[in-house]
């Protein structure tokens, strides 16, 4: 998922808390009640599952409604969620959900079969127009019926109220993810239809909360579900979104007890001041994310085309000073994963830092004069003086980098052209996982696929026995340890042709009043985010 970075501390789409693998420590035993006020500087585009694709709106999205799957709070540890079971053939194509008992809609409707159904066929359907519709291409018959033919999915039937069966065109490791995602959240037919396209507005789903007022341009207020299928579940009664506030005001309001959470983040500005104030120290969360940011080499641009051209490059770059410039926001990248994901090479070092082997390299290969090129970079601090740094590296091995320091939408845009952008950094637009899988970082960003017009790989990088490895591995279902495996080594032979620089991994650092409490990995949770609204509580003095 592409997303604004480093802009502010926000701009996150799916994070992930430092231990993915044990579920956050949920107390049980905290109150009931309470309401939390949280500050948004922009107005929420829409509700609806099938459409919503941004930081803001994901973690409402996903307070409002369930999915056959979903994930242990805190961590990226898949659960079933409407779903009482989930069984898998040997030959990993057809997957069979059996649904809870008695889960209903926020409309009192009880959920059955026929509606997870119409909810995948919903956001499949090229007049829905979802972004996330790709995503469940392993589905049979997708590709007929994103293509507007046909009359739904053909690998998708309600075999009775409480079973759905769905059938794959090819085994696909990541559809418990897949099926986790917003995007396959189970809705109602009968609200969708009501509401047409202002279904956005006024979501219906089986969520630990639901819409109780949107006053567009002011506050949201969501308001808890009685009938929610867990018990406990949410702990508070109340969270309003308060709207329109700018990140300096937000914290202002929430030091003076008027807000619990600046969703827009810490303000730059502000950062240094708020985390060496001991008096946040209780209330100041850091966690990682699966996010890296990285300098794209266009493979396809001379002199980029060159393998001991790029490998240079990488060692010319000095990421240590790069961290430092944005307060230690983050730690340094050596890799395209971040340490959190699956597949993640604990033992590789990358390339280190030295200038001296980088100009013998370039010499090497031809460039003992060095040469000159572009590096694109978006116009919002902090990444035009992130592009100065690197250019002052590559100077430093005889490469003059002239920087373009142009509009997000203008770099994308000459990054999905072929032969446009010789190099570009990232920032503002890099990477985070859609979901916690190795596949996602590969498929849009260094995949065949991606390196098309338009597309995300800016690298123009294409390895096409690589590919087929990556198909090899996603097939890998029912054997985690090999799959990761595979995926490792598909990333370091990935570094050993160095289409990236990677640069580093962000962290995600917020902060929340003493009003409201819970596990530091509730406020920088993977999937709900910004906050995991579900386990929150307030504290007794609220």
């Amino acid at each position: 998922m592409k997303t604004i970075l480093l802009s502010g501390i926000a701009g996150i789409a799916l994070a992930a808390a430092g231990a993915t693998g044990a579920a956050a420590q949920v107390d049980q035993d905290a109150p009931q009640g309470g309401d939390m006020v949280v500050t948004y500087q922009d107005d929420v585009a829409t509700l609806d599952p099938a459409i919503g694709y941004d930081w803001q709106n994901w973690s409402m999205i996903k307070s409002l409604f369930d999915g056959l799957m979903g994930y242990e709070p805190g961590t990226t540890t898949l659960r079933n969620e409407l779903a009482e079971s989930h069984e898998i053939s040997d030959d990993g194509l057809t997957h069979t959900f059996t649904l809870k008992d008695g889960i209903t809609f926020h409309n009192g409707r009880e959920i059955t079969a026929e509606d997870v159904k119409y909810s995948l066929e919903r956001v499949t359907d090229p007049e829905t127009r979802s972004p996330g519709a790709g995503f469940f291409s392993m589905i049979e018959g997708f590709e007929d019926w994103n293509a507007g033919e046909g009359e739904g999915l053909s690998g998708i039937e309600a075999v009775d109220d409480k079973t759905v069966e769905i059938t794959l065109s090819r085994p696909d490791a990541t559809f418990g993810h897949v099926m986790a995602l917003n995007f396959a959240s189970v809705v109602p037919r009968e609200a969708v239809e009501e509401a047409g396209e202002d279904f956005g507005r006024r979501p219906v789903g089986s969520g630990a909360f639901r819409l109780a007022e949107w006053t567009p341009g002011q506050r949201l207020v969501f308001e808890r579900f009685e009938e929610y299928h867990r018990d406990g579940v949410p702990k508070l009664d109340r969270v309003t979104f308060d709207i329109g506030l700018e990140p300096t005001v937000a914290l202002l309001r929430l030091q003076n007890g008027g807000a619990d959470v600046p969703g827009d983040g810490i303000p730059p500005a502000q950062f240094l001041q708020v985390v060496n104030d001991a008096a946040y120290e209780e209330r100041l969360v850091e966690g990682g994310q699966l996010q890296t940011g990285y300098i794209t080499m266009n493979t396809r641009m001379e002199p980029f085309d060159r393998v001991e051209v790029r490998r240079a490059v990488n060692m010319a770059i000095n990421k240590d000073r790069i961290v430092q410039m944005i307060n230690n926001r983050a730690v340094p990248a050596n890799q395209p994963l971040p340490p959190t994901m699956p597949g993640y090479a604990e033992d590789h070092d990358g390339y280190a830092h030295d200038p001296e082997a980088a100009r013998e390299m370039l010499a090497e290969a031809g460039f003992e004069d060095g040469f000159s090129t572009e590096l694109y970079v978006m116009n919002v601090d902090p990444n035009p003086r992130i592009a100065q740094a690197i250019q002052q590296d590559l100077s430093e091995i005889g490469i003059d980098a002239e920087i373009r320091s142009l509009a997000q939408s203008n770099v994308i845009a000459a990054g999905g052209a072929e032969d446009q952008a010789p190099m570009i950094w990232s920032g503002g637009m890099a990477w985070i996982a859609d979901f916690p899988d190795p596949s996602n970082f590969y498929g849009p960003i260094l995949g065949c696929a991606g390196a098309v017009p338009g597309g995300w790989n800016w690298a123009w990088y294409c390895d096409e026995e690589i590919d087929a490895r990556a198909a090899e591995a996603d097939a890998m279902v029912g054997d985690a340890a090999a799959r990761e495996a595979a995926w490792r080594q598909i990333y370091l032979d990935i570094m050993e042709d160095a289409p990236w620089v990677p640069v580093f991994h962000e962290q995600r650092f917020t902060l929340h009043s003493d009003r409201i409490a819970g596990d530091d990995s509730l406020f920088v949770d993977p999937v709900h985010i910004p906050v995991n609204y579900d386990y929150i509580h307030a504290t007794e003095g609220q």
